[in-house]
């Protein structure tokens, strides 16, 4: 698809853990890999210093305060997860008739196809009578589809994966591994089930090789060790080692070098998915419970193996019943799911693609 090259203003509040900054950061560098040019306008920068150490020379990161003062709006206004703008940029949104989007949050529910693309009239302020659209991602048709760079796939098929390996986690890679050694990654919260994985793994007949990302999940672990007086690298099948923090590059590499992955948030979960890898899903709690309804949906829709979905329902505090055990017996028939799964969401048009349609047909 050949598109109008467009100012692209995107604003990103950051509320928890730098997710909502990673998706905006990955659209905001493939709208300008595809040429046009971006402001991303951000509370707190400060992740991107790990996240994206090398930036993106079409992609200008601005303060959100600077907003109040800005002159001049982009083409198109992206308003992410629904954040609330400054006043002074809806002035200019109603000033320069910009074309203005809500980019939602990620869900498998049945609303996602019944809200895409509404039109939702600003009834009030200074931007009354403009009109913001209701921007989906999603897993199905009808949606916005999923963030996906046009070269994902020749990136993935180029992967060292022992290069990496031998890089990201050299205490484990030094050590001779058994034949059958699986590799796991964790990122996560702070999840009631951990110590039972952790216990598991420890036991299983399975020699496991476990990566903890930086931040909540590194503290979780050791916090899980401490009260099962285990030594942080691990005991009896279990090797652990803590990463440091990963870029998003050096991120999909951890998951595509892993044989099951523990992600948790929006990003994380979209990556997962196109690495292709079978994965559990620690999505992001709610106080209502919402988050139930959200994950069985996500399960429904992806055809998840009942096993697999089983270990979702545990690790996420739905299920009471004990952690099911995680045996090697089962990775072939995850592992044949999930790269289906890969295969058939590529089939959908990508969320950037999507987007630049649906701007040009608005403008």
């Amino acid at each position: 698809m050949t598109s109008k090259l467009l100012q692209w203003d995107i604003f990103c509040h950051v509320i928890d853990n730098h997710g909502d900054l990673g998706v905006s950061w990955r659209l905001a560098v493939e709208l300008a890999e595809r040429g046009h040019s971006v402001r991303l306008w951000v509370d707190d920068a400060s992740a991107l210093a790990w996240m994206a150490p090398h930036g993106h020379p079409k992609v200008e990161v601005s303060n959100w305060s600077d907003a109040e003062t800005a002159l001049k709006l982009g083409d198109v206004v992206i308003e992410a997860f629904g954040c609330k703008l400054p006043t002074p940029i809806e002035n200019l949104i109603a000033q320069q008739r910009s074309t203005w989007i809500n980019l939602e949050y990620l869900s498998a529910e049945g609303y996602v196809t019944q809200s895409h693309g509404l039109a939702s009239p600003v009834m009030q302020g200074t931007a009354k009578g403009q009109i913001k659209w209701f921007f989906y991602p999603g897993f199905v048709n009808g949606t916005g589809g999923l963030i996906r760079e046009t070269d994902l796939k020749q990136r993935q098929s180029a992967f060292d994966r022992n290069a990496w390996l031998a890089r990201y986690a050299p205490q484990i890679s030094k050590t001779k591994a058994h034949p059958q050694t699986r590799w796991i990654s964790l990122f996560c919260y702070e999840p009631s089930a951990l110590q039972d994985l952790l216990k598991q793994l420890v036991i299983n007949k399975t020699p496991t090789n476990l990566l903890v990302t930086q931040g909540r999940s590194q503290q979780a672990v050791a916090q899980a060790l401490n009260v099962l007086q285990i030594p942080a690298s691990g005991a009896g099948h279990l090797q652990i080692e803590q990463l440091p923090y990963l870029s998003q590059t050096n991120y999909d590499h951890l998951l595509w070098a892993c044989d099951l992955n523990f992600v948790r948030g929006e990003d994380s979960v979209i990556r997962a998915l196109w690495a292709g890898k079978p994965f559990v899903w620690h999505i992001y709690p709610q106080d209502d419970q919402a988050h139930h309804r959200k994950l069985q949906a996500f399960c429904e829709t992806l055809q998840m193996p009942q096993d697999l979905a089983a270990i979702h329902a545990f690790w996420n505090g739905i299920s009471g019943t004990p952690l099911p055990s995680i045996e090697q017996k089962h990775f072939e028939n995850w592992t044949t799911w999930a790269r289906q799964n890969a295969s058939q969401l590529e089939r959908q048009e990508d969320l950037v693609t999507q987007l630049e349609r649906f701007v040009s047909q608005k403008r």
